[in-house]
């Protein structure tokens, strides 16, 4: 697959060609699904807790003899059934993650890829080298190309200028190489790949 290559100021650069191992795939959703899933299962923070009974503040005073009220055998208010006592079985702190095979975050990647690229979203930029950190210029220069919602990924690092003037552009994510995933990928409307991103990502998922 072959691309055109731009600029930041939107002049070109030539062209590119694409690996269609990872560019050229027909997108599937329920591989997608599967990697989105496991990224947001991974990230949940699972800090949820309620008290037992054993945690509750009440007395562990027995609250009423045990024989001759006509009611219920109790020990103490702290049981589940009653206002204000233990939860029974409720949520405790634990991790919310599950394993994926590699293959299948490799293959979620190419797929996520080949989507943007499919849809006409996915645009090859020269690099992101700049010689100073002025949010204002880079700003005008994403207002000329038309991205709202973007992702920028580069080599194996980002450039440090860039990343200081992109820092406060609302809907522009800047990411190395190795933190390209599925779900940033997804959720943006334009994917922008760097020439050396392009060689780094198709390094890695060769």
């Amino acid at each position: 697959m072959k691309l055109d290559v731009i600029k930041l100021d939107a002049g070109s650069a030539g062209s590119v060609d694409l690996d269609d191992e990872i560019f050229g795939l027909e997108p599937r959703a329920d591989i997608l699904h599967r990697v989105v899933r496991w990224q947001r299962n991974k990230a949940q923070a699972g800090t949820h807790k309620v008290k037992t009974r054993s945690e509750t503040s009440y007395s562990t005073k027995k609250i009423y003899r045990q024989k001759g009220t006509g009611g219920a055998r109790h020990g103490d208010r702290n049981a589940p059934i009653f206002r204000k006592g233990g939860i029974y079985k409720g949520p405790t702190p634990r991790s919310h993650a599950h394993d994926l095979p590699k293959k299948i975050r490799k293959l979620g990647l190419k797929h996520a890829l080949s989507s943007k690229a499919a849809s006409g979203n996915l645009v090859v930029l020269d690099n992101i080298d700049l010689a100073e950190a002025k949010t204002s210029v880079l700003a005008r220069q994403v207002k000329e190309l038309g991205w709202k919602r973007v992702l920028i990924i580069d080599g194996s690092e980002v450039n440090e200028s860039f990343s200081k003037a992109a820092a406060n552009i609302k809907g522009l994510d800047v990411l190395p190489s190795m933190g390209a995933n599925v779900m940033d990928i997804l959720k943006r409307d334009t994917l922008v790949i760097t020439k050396a991103g392009v060689e780094a990502l198709e390094a890695r998922l060769k």
